[in-house]
Parts: C-alpha cells; sequence; structure tokens
C-alpha cells in the first residue's frame, strides 16, 4: 500500500507508485489493475504522466513488430477499461484522448514519480541557497518514496529500460545526500548506511568513495585503504579497467594524510542530479586532461574562467582567445578552465580539436566540422560535403544547447570562423600563436612565462621539498636559467626528479653550458631548445633514435606499435619502447588501446625539436626507410581490416609496397572490430597517405587510399575519399605506375557514382579502364565494368548494363573475386525482374547471398536479403517478403547502418500499404521519418512526411493501395 509522502515532499496520500511494483491507491483501498495489456498500458501512461503517448508506440509496446490488425482496437478496449476501474475506485485522474494517442492527467501529489523529481529540483534550489541540512533531509525522504526497483513485474523490455534510468536517479539523489551529510559531519552515523549500499552496488565508484571518506573520517584509516583494494580487484576482474580519477586520488590523500580530507575541511556542496526525461543522446566530453600540478596565475585563470562563463549573457558567443609563445603553456591552460567550468556551466559537453595550426596543413574547418558533428550524434553519411552547409547544420545542434567548443591551436581567423555556434547559450575557447585581431568580439588573454615564485612552486612539487630547501639559491638560478617558460622548466625538473643524485647546482652548470651553443637565438624558442637538448642528451642512444624517428609521424595521436616499426624491431610489445620517453615528458600518454596499450601525443614544440634533431643526425636514406616502415605498418593493418571486413581480399587491388611484419596475434587483436579500428585511426591513416605522397612512395600511397574506401564508404566520409585519392593520384603518376593510376581513377569514378554524378564518374571510370586494358589487368577492369554498368542502368539503358555486367562477371571468375561476382548478381537481378525473368533473378541473388555468407560478409548479406524481399513482393508474396526485409532490418541495426535502417523502414511500410494495412504502413513510415529528423537529413525528411500525409485514411479500407516509389538503384 502506497504511504503518505514524507519530508518536504507534500502531505496526503499517493495515488499512483511506480517506484517499486505498479500500485494505485484509490480512497477505499487499492485498486487492482489486471496484468498483462493493461498493465503494460498503465504504466507507459504514468512513466510519461501529463504527456500525450501515441497508440502506435503503446501498440509497439505489447506487440513489438508484429500487431495483429486489431492492435489499435484492442489498445482502445484497455484503455476504456482502465477509465472505468478508476472511476469505479473513485479516483479522479483521467486518462483523455489527445492526438496521437491519450494522457494520463495527474495532481501534482498523487504520482510518486512527480514527487520524487520535484522534490529533487527543491533540493537542488536549497544546496544553492547554502541550506545542505535541508536539502539532504528533503532527499531523504523521496528517496524512501522507492519500494523497490521500479515497475518491478511490468513485463516489458521497453519500460524496463525506463525503469532501470529511474531507478539510476535513486542512486544518484543517496549519493548526494549522502554527500551532503558527510559535508555536515554526520560520518560517523553514515559508516554502516554506506557499507551496506557499497555491498548491494560493488561497482559504484562514487558510493566507494564516499565509504572511503566516512572510514577515514571515523579514525579507520586501514579499512578505507582495504576498501579501495577491494574495488580494484573488483574493478579488473569484472570489467578489466582500474578505478576512476576520484578514487585513484582519494587513495592517495588517505595514504598522504591529506588535511583536505577531514571534515571541517571546505569542499562545494554537489548539487543533486538532474533527472532525465526520455532518452537522451551521449554528450560529448572531449577535453584533453587537466593538470595536476596546475600552478597558472590564480586572477589571470580567474578572468579568462569568467569571461568564458558568460555564455547564455547575451546573443554574442563569448570567444576568448589564449595567446603566447611556443611552450608558454596555452593548452595547458585551456584544458584547466575548460574541466574548471565543466558540466556545471555547460551541461551539454564539451568539443575539442587540435587545429594543428603550427604545422605545414593545418586541420581544414570543413574536417572539424566533421568531426564535431559525428560527435554530436550525425551518421557521416548524410554529413554534406560543402564546408557551409556543414557549418549550417553545426550551428542549428547548438542553437538549444550550452556546450563550450575548445579550438587549440588555430592558424587563423578563416579557419576558426565556420566553426563557432550561432547561439550565445555557448561559447569557444581559443589557443593560438596569433593575435587573431580579425575575430569580431573577441576578448584576448596574452599568457606570459611563469614569475619566480610560481617557477619555484612548480619546481618543488616535482623535485620535492627536501632538494629545494637544500639549495634555495640554485632553484632560483635554475628558475632564471630556463626563462620561466613551463615547458622548459616542467622538462628540467622532471630530468631532476629521475635522478635524485644530481643537485639542482649540477643542472644549473648544464643549462648554462648548452645555452651557450645557442646563444644566437634572441627570443623565444631559446630556452626551449637548450631545456629539450638537456633531456635528449641524458637518453640512451636508442631512445634519442626513436624520438627523432617518432617525429616523422604525421598523426596527433600515435600508437604504441609505431616505435616498433620506425626502429625495425619485432618486440612482442613494441609500446615498451617509448616509456623511456614519457618517464622524461617528451611524449604524453593519452588514452588507451582496447587491447590495453597507450596512445601517446607529442608537444608541438617537442616534435619540432625532434625534426631537427632527425635532419641534423639521420641521413636521408635512414629517414625514408623508417618512413617506409611506419607506412608498411599502416598499410598492413589497413588490408588486414579489409580482408576481415569482406572476408578475404575481394573488391580491391593492392600493390607491391612492402608491409611491416607485426608480432604474431598483435595485429589480430587490434582488429577485433576492423571497421571500428579503422573509424578510430582514420586521422591518421590519412596523414600516412598524405606522408606516403611527401616522400616519394607512390606504390604504398595508392595501395593505402584505395583499402580506405573500405571505411571511407560506409561511414560516409566522401571528402576524406576523395582528399586521399587526389593526392595518391598525384603521387602515382609522378612516379609511373599506371596499375596505382587506373586504381584510383576506378576509386574516384565509384566515390562519383555514389554521389550520382553521372558524367564524372563516366570519365573516371572509361579512362581507368582504359588504363587497366593496355595492363591485361582483369580484376581492375572488372571492378570499371561493373561500375560503368551501374551507371549504364541507372541511366535506364538496361541492354547496355546487363552486356557489361557479363563481362565483369567473367573477369570477376578469372581472378577468384566470389565477392565482386556476387555484388555484380545482386546489382543485375532487378534488369532480369524487370524483363519478367523472374525466377532467374532471385537464383542469382540467392547466389550472391550464399556467397556473403560462406565469408562473412554482412554488408552484402543485408543487401542481397533486401533485395530478395523487394522481389518478392513484386511477385506477390507479401509474407516471405517481410521475412527478408525484417532479416536485412535486424542486420543493419545491428551495425549501426542508419541508412540502411531508413531504406528498410520505407520498404517494410511499402509492403503493408500494398497489403491495405495503411495504419501498419505509417507505423514504418514514421520511424524512418524518426530517423531522417534525427541526422537532419531535410530532403529525406520532406518526402516521407509528403509520403506519410498521401496515406489513406482508415485501416479497414477493402482496397488494395499501392503507390509508385524508385528504390535506390545501387546495392
Amino acid at each position: 500500500m502506497l504511504g503518505s509522502s514524507a519530508g518536504g515532499t507534500g502531505s496526503g496520500r499517493l495515488t499512483f507508485g511506480i517506484l517499486g511494483p505498479l500500485q494505485v491507491q484509490g480512497p477505499h483501498g487499492p485498486v487492482r489493475i489486471p496484468p498483462g495489456r493493461q498493465e503494460t498500458i498503465f504504466a507507459a501512461l504514468l512513466l510519461e504522466a501529463d504527456r500525450v503517448v501515441s497508440t502506435d508506440y503503446l501498440v509497439d509496446l505489447i506487440w513489438d513488430e508484429d500487431p495483429p490488425d486489431t492492435a489499435r482496437t484492442q489498445v482502445q478496449i484497455c484503455v476504456s477499461r482502465l477509465r472505468k476501474a478508476l472511476a469505479k475506485a473513485g479516483i479522479t485522474a483521467v486518462i483523455a484522448t489527445r492526438p496521437p494517442g491519450y494522457r494520463l492527467e495527474t495532481g501534482e501529489e498523487e504520482l510518486d514519480l512527480s514527487v520524487f523529481r520535484r522534490t529533487v529540483a527543491q533540493a537542488r534550489v536549497l544546496v544553492k541557497e547554502g541550506r545542505a541540512a535541508e536539502a539532504a533531509e528533503q532527499l531523504r525522504s523521496v528517496v524512501d518514496l522507492w519500494r523497490g526497483p521500479c515497475l518491478s513485474g511490468v513485463p516489458s523490455e521497453a519500460l524496463r529500460t525506463k525503469a532501470l534510468r529511474l531507478d539510476e536517479d535513486r542512486l544518484a539523489a543517496t549519493e548526494t545526500y549522502l554527500d551532503l551529510e558527510m559535508g555536515l559531519g554526520r560520518h560517523h552515523q553514515l559508516v554502516g548506511e554506506i557499507g551496506r549500499l557499497v555491498h548491494e552496488h560493488p561497482l559504484r565508484e562514487r558510493l566507494r568513495a564516499q565509504y572511503m571518506l566516512a572510514l577515514y573520517r571515523s579514525g579507520r584509516q586501514a579499512e578505507a585503504l582495504e576498501t579501495y583494494r577491494e574495488g580494484r580487484d573488483l574493478l579488473v576482474a569484472e570489467l578489466g579497467l582500474e578505478p576512476g580519477e576520484e578514487l585513484r586520488l582519494l587513495e592517495t590523500a588517505i595514504l598522504a594524510g591529506d588535511p583536505a580530507l577531514q571534515a571541517d575541511a571546505p569542499r562545494p556542496a554537489p548539487e543533486p542530479p538532474r533527472q532525465a526525461v526520455g532518452y537522451r543522446k551521449e554528450k560529448p566530453h572531449q577535453l584533453p586532461a587537466d593538470t595536476a600540478d596546475f600552478v597558472g596565475d590564480p586572477d589571470f585563470t580567474e578572468r579568462a574562467a569568467d569571461a568564458v562563463g558568460a555564455a547564455g549573457s547575451g546573443r554574442a558567443v563569448p570567444v576568448v582567445i589564449l595567446v603566447g609563445r611556443p611552450g608558454v603553456g596555452k593548452s595547458t591552460m585551456a584544458a584547466h578552465i575548460a574541466h574548471r567550468l565543466g558540466d556545471e556551466v555547460f551541461p551539454d559537453g564539451q568539443l575539442y580539436c587540435d587545429l594543428r595550426g603550427t604545422s605545414a596543413e593545418p586541420v581544414a574547418a570543413q574536417e572539424v566540422l566533421g568531426r564535431f558533428l559525428r560527435a554530436l550524434g550525425i551518421p557521416g553519411t548524410v554529413i554534406p560535403d560543402a564546408l557551409d552547409e556543414r557549418a549550417e547544420m553545426y550551428r542549428t545542434l547548438l542553437a538549444t544547447q550550452r556546450t563550450l567548443v575548445v579550438l587549440d591551436d588555430a592558424a587563423g581567423e578563416s579557419q576558426i570562423s565556420p566553426l563557432l555556434p550561432g547561439s550565445g547559450n555557448c561559447a569557444v575557447l581559443v589557443t593560438s600563436r596569433a593575435r587573431l585581431t580579425g575575430l569580431p568580439g573577441a576578448r584576448r588573454f596574452e599568457l606570459d612565462v611563469l614569475d619566480v615564485p610560481r617557477s619555484l612552486d612548480l619546481l618543488r612539487r616535482v623535485v620535492g621539498p627536501e632538494r629545494m630547501d637544500r639549495e634555495p639559491q640554485a632553484a632560483e638560478a635554475l628558475v632564471r636559467a630556463v626563462g620561466g617558460l613551463p615547458l622548459a622548466l616542467r622538462i628540467v625538473a622532471s630530468r631532476l626528479a629521475a635522478r635524485p643524485h644530481w643537485s639542482l647546482a649540477s643542472m644549473v652548470q648544464r643549462l648554462a653550458d648548452e645555452r651557450h651553443r645557442l646563444d644566437e637565438l634572441a627570443h623565444g624558442e631559446m630556452t626551449v631548445r637548450a631545456s629539450l637538448s638537456l633531456t635528449h642528451d641524458g637518453l640512451p642512444a636508442q631512445h634519442r633514435r626513436l624520438l627523432r624517428l617518432l617525429s616523422l609521424a604525421e598523426g596527433p595521436v600515435l600508437p604504441g606499435w609505431l616505435a616498433g616499426a620506425l626502429l625495425d624491431d619485432d618486440r612482442p610489445r613494441p609500446a615498451d619502447l617509448l616509456e623511456a620517453l614519457v618517464d622524461v615528458q617528451m611524449l604524453d600518454v593519452v588514452a588507451v588501446e582496447p587491447t590495453g596499450e597507450f596512445r601517446y601525443r607529442f608537444h608541438e614544440i617537442i616534435r619540432m625539436f625532434a625534426r631537427e634533431q632527425l635532419a641534423e643526425l639521420d641521413s636521408p636514406a635512414a629517414r625514408r626507410a623508417a618512413a617506409e616502415r611506419m607506412i608498411g605498418g599502416w598499410l598492413a593493418l589497413a588490408e588486414q581490416a579489409h580482408r576481415r571486413i569482406y572476408g578475404g581480399d575481394f573488391t580491391v587491388l593492392h600493390g607491391r609496397a612492402p608491409r611491416w611484419r607485426f608480432p604474431d596475434g598483435y595485429a589480430e587483436a587490434l582488429l577485433a572490430d576492423p571497421l571500428d579500428w579503422m573509424d578510430r585511426e582514420h586521422v591518421n591513416l590519412v596523414a600516412a597517405v598524405e606522408q606516403a605522397a611527401q616522400e616519394g612512395l607512390g606504390e604504398a600511397c595508392w595501395d593505402l587510399a584505395t583499402t580506405l574506401v573500405s571505411l571511407f564508404e560506409p561511414r560516409g566520409y566522401s571528402d576524406l575519399w576523395e582528399r586521399t585519392h587526389l593526392r595518391a593520384l598525384e603521387a602515382a603518376r609522378e612516379s609511373g605506375s599506371e596499375r596505382g593510376t587506373a586504381a584510383l581513377l576506378a576509386s574516384l569514378g565509384t566515390l562519383q557514382l555514389n554521389r550520382r554524378r553521372l558524367g564524372p564518374a563516366r570519365g573516371h571510370l572509361d579512362e581507368a579502364l582504359t588504363l587497366f586494358d593496355r595492363l591485361d589487368e582483369r580484376h581492375g577492369t572488372a571492378l570499371c565494368l561493373r561500375d560503368l554498368a551501374l551507371l549504364e542502368r541507372l541511366s535506364g539503358r538496361d541492354d547496355r548494363a546487363l552486356s557489361l555486367y557479363e563481362r565483369a562477371t567473367r573477369d570477376f571468375d578469372r581472378v577468384g573475386d566470389t565477392v565482386g561476382k556476387a555484388i555484380v548478381l545482386t546489382q543485375s537481378a532487378p534488369i532480369l525482374d524487370r524483363r519478367g525473368e523472374g525466377a532467374r533473378a532471385l537464383a542469382q541473388v540467392e547466389e550472391a547471398l550464399a556467397v556473403y555468407r560462406s565469408v562473412g560478409y554482412v554488408g552484402g548479406e543485408a543487401r542481397a536479403l533486401r533485395r530478395m524481399g523487394l522481389m518478392l513482393l513484386r511477385h506477390g508474396d507479401p509474407v516471405a517478403a517481410e521475412d527478408k526485409l525484417a532479416e536485412a532490418l535486424a542486420l543493419v541495426r545491428a551495425g549501426g547502418d542508419l541508412m540502411g535502417e531508413i531504406h528498410l523502414l520505407v520498404n517494410l511500410g511499402e509492403l503493408h500499404l500494398a497489403g491495405a494495412r495503411p495504419r501498419r504502413a505509417a507505423f514504418y513510415l514514421r520511424r524512418a521519418l524518426a530517423i531522417r529528423e534525427q541526422i537532419m537529413d531535410v530532403e529525406g525528411a520532406a518526402a516521407l512526411r509528403r509520403e506519410i500525409e498521401a496515406l489513406p485514411d482508415g485501416a479497414d479500407d477493402p482496397e488494395p493501395v499501392t503507390t509508385e516509389r524508385a528504390t535506390p538503384a545501387a546495392d
């Protein structure tokens, strides 16, 4: 039975309860809701109380994707019975009919979920007013509304998913009142309660941190540390993960006896969690890590953070620019400010991009917008090619959000302007060596070197107070020697920390010697070079060579295997070679691979220094050999990824460029999900294509570029497809590779065909075919003939298309490309079907399907099933057709192919429309429309709306309804 609301949650008896088993309490006692359909519908209405729930949604809840023709009628009957049951029990709540469904109208105090949400919001206000005790009391009372797992016993997976999110909200509220009460010094009383919660939720790190803190404050330090160790062992065993930063820092603080952990230490009160309403995409959190020993000027930091945090105070977008010399800490300051503001000021997330403004080829605004749009949930296949269209889509997505955009190392105004949001709710934080005075309304903050006190503070944190106190004059001399430049000071301090037997005075002397060698430099980088040279010279010869060779890599983030390829070292864990560089902070660890190995990044100043050393100390032949091994590694991985996606070396040509041989099992572990790996590494892979061109490695360049189509095509990276191929085409022609030139022209023809630019496509394909014929390269001619046949098919010339398909089939047979032949069989089947050869067409597609399944090419399997479904529908077998389309739909959904899902939903809608089931047709078409709207495909959404509006009224129309709609021509 539902009880009275407690604490600040209002008075009176709750009528409806979903925070536990579904319960209804009338004036005269409990009201029974029959289990099954009525219970499911009533639970759905309560979850969305005072909001309209569509009938289609209710139908889908009960019958998933196989409802009977009478489904809507049965929902109406259930709602009618629910209304009668409530009225009979004397309950005043109304289930109102509101197109396109129903709305349950409840009072403020009638539903436990409404009381919970309102009380959490009230507690948030109390926290901001400094009334922590009252907020904690309200949160405690409202958490007590739970009578068990939300909606336990209701047999609906869809509703269970929503219920689990509400159970998560309960835990978040619990953690918040525990934080508040801990801040009030109640740790003794809370130890038992938090311990029980940790036992119930052992993987929840926030609870474990609270338990550790309560134990520590209660004088039970050993138990607090044991709690950490138990949690770490559990996380590693269950999830293969180390504890998060909060737990790790807390353990360190407990070990150090940090005074800040005491109950009377000032600490900001947590804000109660905001309640999620419905489904929400994951918000972007792309910021690089904050610096633990940050020592910037607090006044400068405060002023810059206030300027960034002014988002929402006016119509203009706040643009803040941090400028300064190389190595002064612009990127570090930007990351610190962004983390300081965080979700509290920008609740919709943070976007980040290193624009590489100091490199030879800064990142284009068009490419940055592509990355940001993907991070905001837009699939690559629908991101427009044009810069202005991408910018419009980007501004639209951010129009109603509070998002921080951090643009690191900008080259100039033209690079930044397209990346500015249109809403004053957002803010932009830029770092640059240039002042960027052409950005109207921007506020500039110029970073200077650290003053002596802050430089000494940084040195003390890294070297240790004992050594500093022993040599105070040497410490000050050391600070002056490096000019207070943060990067130089951090590197020198790290070297001292790694060599405790060195004195500070000896380091001062070494700096003086090195500065004398570089005294011709009057500004800026003089001290940076001196300090970097010190670190470089102290490394073993192999690590000095590795540092130099690593600078050959153009990508922003470096995988660990590069070390092995560059040094020609075949050890099983090549990333181990990089640890010495990490130890002296010449290289930063920025991420972890799925294999457990780390990913690395150069500071740009260190990269520049390493390249100077490379040019001075390594011969051109040595540099070229290392670059060839590195690019051979990218080529080997891309080639294996293609094989895993397609089931073999199908539909692609390869050259004779050498591949780097990876340790046994290494590549297989990296490529467990080959398409995902290619997507994660696409920036490095594109950079490798461009570097191969620069190094004159024409054979590797064209081979890698064409292999990357395995990524570019399914993910919609058409701009990168074109960019890499045009650059590789120059390299292939310069190197005299006719085969590579033909392969690239053929691939460019495919790209233009996908874009429906038939004229340019024909030009590329005809030129490629001529070259392949001259070379007697049958695999290449097969690929060209297949695409030329599709071009003819799209142009309405079926006879010519079939002739070309036949020639392509012969060539695919000659070279043993079974997948290439299967694609021809799938593509040519619609022509045969239109000509009355349905049995032959169906047999072709079945043959192709068998090939796709035999090699494990899932994309081809989905296309073949879709083609079979459409042909079966054309021949009057809607039941079998629906089976095939549904099977294809499951495959594309599992693979995250939104465009494929749209096409199949539309096909299913048309199938039901042809079967005189317009209501069911509308169900599928509306689902397709929702995806079109989700990915901001304006034209596609408009076309679907017109199709939905044209549907006939009524589900019982006795006459079959048909539509004529051109299905996509290409598979």
